[in-house]
């Protein structure tokens, strides 16, 4: 599904190179997690897919169901079925979480040729999905992200992608700054996604996260590149040495 060859980023404002050679690929319905130290690029790589600025591609390709990723807008991107959690969700104030969902939903819909969504048939569907997702009926007359509580936060982008049911989700760091109750429930939300046609790239500095959200590969990020991918006995490996063994075989 996800296939990315051979990629090369640096920054637009200097000649920084982030990723050095980058290849990966995410077969429909799997799980893949990305691991790897700090500064070894694994924001970038989830910035650079879902198309944010600031960051030029030398080399190398990337693609979704055979579509060239790279070469698409990125509200494109996301009509094609991309969905990027983000590290740290931000604010929206004087816009309504309701408002926010439906004029998203209704915005892809409308891109991929669909009907829209009528008002009753969104609330149906979002009251049902936020329960499934424990997620309490006053956060969605709240406007998006303001007051909410980190965990909140992040229960509130699985909503978003239960809501517009991407075929890839790409998350950065979702677990950052969470507790073990509010990881719990973050996990329990993707774990209710989990779907032959829906495949995850969970981008995390720790390995009890994948506890919760069980890989079918681990993939190790150092210095722009992946390392080394192995199962999930992988991250645990990582948990117990570190990564300076695996550093060093890299060379």
């Amino acid at each position: 599904m996800l296939k990315i060859d051979n990629l090369h980023v640096k920054l637009e404002d200097h000649d920084k190179q982030i990723l050095k050679g980058l290849s990966l690929e995410v077969p429909a319905g799997q799980v893949h997690a990305i691991m790897g130290p700090n500064g070894s690029g694994k924001s970038t790589l989830s910035y650079v897919l879902s198309g944010r600025d600031g960051y030029e591609v030398t080399e190398g390709a990337a693609s979704l169901d055979g579509q060239d990723l790279l070469e698409m807008e990125p509200e494109e991107r996301a009509a094609a079925g991309l969905f990027l959690a983000f590290q740290y969700p931000v604010e929206i104030p004087g816009v309504g979480n309701m408002t926010f969902l439906r004029t998203a939903v209704n915005a892809q819909r409308k891109r991929r040729g669909e009907e829209e969504m009528s008002a009753g048939d969104f609330l149906k569907v979002v009251r049902e999905k936020a329960k499934a997702l424990k997620i309490d009926a006053e956060m969605l007359k709240r406007p998006v992200n303001v007051g909410f509580s980190g965990g909140e936060k992040k229960r509130n982008e699985i909503l978003q992608m239960a809501m517009l049911e991407p075929r890839m989700c790409i998350m950065d760091e979702t677990d950052s700054g969470l507790d073990v109750d509010a990881m719990r429930l973050v996990a329990d939300g993707v774990n209710a996604l989990r779907s032959p046609d829906r495949s995850f790239l969970v981008i995390t500095h720790y390995q009890r996260l994948l506890d919760h959200i069980q890989p079918d590969v681990v993939h190790i990020m150092a210095d722009g590149r992946i390392i080394r991918s192995g199962g999930p006995e992988l991250a645990l490996e990582v948990e117990k040495n570190g990564y300076g063994d695996l550093l060093t075989e890299a060379g």
